[in-house]
């Protein structure tokens, strides 16, 4: 049986070592992909809006780790909305808004409008003054959920970056 996952999750960080009072910028990626990535669909989509199941809301959770101390907590929501459209460059009469980062964005294909719902890219900032004095590792936790909607059931996902090392001096 097939089920959603959390995959590709990548880690970065600005420096490998920073000095007090600096900035550390991190960048994290990561797909959701599986089941609710397939079941996301323009077919999906016309049996959703007529039962007036009309929107979708994907949230995700980040906690940003050092050492085992959760010192930074990010959270934050994509949605699709379902609509009539008579747009005349797509074939079909029900279509999907996705509202990523407070901005609406109108894509022109099925596969565009997945990735802007579940591709994740997020930069974070960190501190210095969080860091202890030495090698610190750190990660991000991430969780990711779900309601129930036509095309699917509600799920939560969890997922771990790899260790990135970083030397306060």
């Amino acid at each position: 049986m097939q089920t959603s996952s959390i995959s590709n999750i990548k880690i970065g960080s600005s420096h490998d070592s920073i000095r007090s009072n600096e900035i550390l910028t991190l960048s994290l990626s990561f797909n959701i992909g599986g089941l609710i990535r397939e079941n996301f669909s323009q077919k999906n989509w016309e049996r959703a809006y007529d039962k007036h199941d009309n929107g979708f809301r994907l949230t995700i959770s980040l906690d940003l780790k050092v050492g085992r101390n959760t010192v930074d907590k990010a959270k934050f929501v994509r949605k699709a909305a379902l609509f009539w459209t008579r747009n005349p460059k797509l074939s079909y009469r029900v279509w999907v808004s996705v509202i990523k980062d407070e901005t609406p964005h109108y894509p022109l294909t099925i596969e565009e409008a997945k990735s802007l719902l579940f591709d994740v890219t997020k930069t974070m900032d960190l501190d210095s003054n969080k860091l202890k004095e030495g090698e610190n590792e750190i990660r991000v936790s991430i969780k990711v959920s779900w309601g129930k909607h036509l095309y699917t059931d509600p799920f939560e996902l969890h997922g771990e970056t790899k260790v990135v090392k970083v030397n306060k001096t």
